[in-house]
């Protein structure tokens, strides 16, 4: 039976890159049935927003969707698409695996970490308050009444919500993601030495659910400035880590140059229903049509698609070819070569080529 996938294609190089994408993943003997969904700034300019109801409803019917990079374009409103999916679809949790391939320039090729963001909560809910507005002045007044610090008067406010209900499923998601990926420890990230009342309760509702919970996999917890100076001297040290929203979004990007950048990046945002795959790179609308740019980072996603979908040994297989294309070296784009300009590195679909014949030789 044919896994029914709604793919957006995305703008900029993303239908290129999502090209290349929907040939490997065929090219595993995975059957899928695709619809695709146009999104971004071409669907701003002939439909008026960027992401049309019909990109939602064909998700909520699938409960599976893989995403090109995506433009948000200026002036519509949206702070951001992906926000748009993940508040939409309830998509709670952002995972995004940062492993270090053999070949990919990287001082730091022991990385293999998977970093485990809360997407709803923190200082990213978007509760916030304009410096002059009336609202501002009162709330700055409350907080002078009710907890005897005055704020000063030219002054915008952000509010950090972090509950127990959404640390829970995070941290759940982290843990269930380590026991069904065979990984053996789990990092709580936090700031509780100096934000008790936040990202205090965080931390320990975090241990609670491990101690109560996951006594089978160690846990542990850092405070995240601690946490960026070691991933930086010794990420082979972690595993898995979960974070509450704004660190999560920091550290993925750092895990992220821990391996080579952002092209090697997959990503998945995923909630109870349903599960999104993306790249998180942007869209690089100056390379659009020159067949150019790396999708290996979502290739990498497709990977994630299939093992979330039980497809396991076409994961690995296709993963394994992708891991074999990066090691040689040959049939990689300009990025991944020695020098930018090197006049070896192969466009987009050639880099799919590859995979698809590595794929193949395994099979044979």
């Amino acid at each position: 039976m044919a896994y029914r996938v709604t793919f957006i294609p995305g703008d900029g190089t993303g239908p290129e890159i999502s090209e290349a994408v929907r040939r490997v993943l065929e090219g595993t003997g995975v059957e899928f049935q695709w619809d695709w969904q146009d999104a971004g700034a071409d669907v701003y300019e002939q439909e008026g927003t960027p992401l049309p109801n019909r990109v939602i409803e064909s998700i909520r019917e699938r409960g599976l969707a893989i995403k090109g990079p995506i433009t948000t374009p200026v002036g519509s409103g949206f702070r951001s698409i992906n926000v748009a999916l993940r508040k939409e679809l309830d998509l709670y949790a952002c995972v995004r695996p940062c492993k270090a391939y053999e070949g990919v320039r990287t001082r730091f090729p022991d990385t293999d970490i998977v970093i485990m963001r809360e997407n709803h909560e923190d200082l990213y809910a978007g509760v916030e308050y304009e410096l002059g507005d009336e609202r501002t002045e009162r709330l700055r007044q409350f907080i002078k009444d009710t907890n005897g610090t005055e704020l000063r008067e030219d002054i915008g406010i952000s509010i950090k919500p972090i509950s127990i209900f959404g640390t829970k499923r995070i941290v759940r998601e982290a843990f269930e993601y380590a026991k069904a990926n065979g990984r053996s420890k789990v990092t709580g990230v936090h700031k509780a030495n100096i934000m008790k009342f936040t990202d205090g309760l965080f931390i320990k509702t975090a241990r609670e659910v491990a101690e109560e919970e996951y006594p089978e996999i160690e846990f542990e917890d850092r405070i995240v400035d601690n946490l960026c100076n070691q991933l930086v001297s010794r990420p082979e040290e972690y595993d898995v880590l979960v974070l509450p929203n704004l660190y999560g979004d920091i550290v993925s990007d750092l895990g992220a140059g821990l391996i080579g950048g952002l092209g090697m990046a997959p990503g998945a945002n995923v909630g109870d229903e349903y599960a999104v795959f993306e790249a998180v790179h942007g869209s690089a609308p100056k390379y659009k049509g020159q067949n150019k740019v790396n999708p290996m980072a979502l290739m990498l996603s497709g990977v994630m698609l299939l093992r979330h979908v039980g497809e396991r040994e076409a994961a690995d297989r296709l993963e394994g070819a992708i891991a074999e294309v990066i090691r040689a070296g040959e049939s990689v784009t300009y990025d991944m070569k020695p020098s930018r300009d090197d006049p070896t590195a192969v466009g987009t679909s050639d880099v799919a080529d590859a995979v698809i014949a590595g794929m193949e030789r395994v099979a044979a």
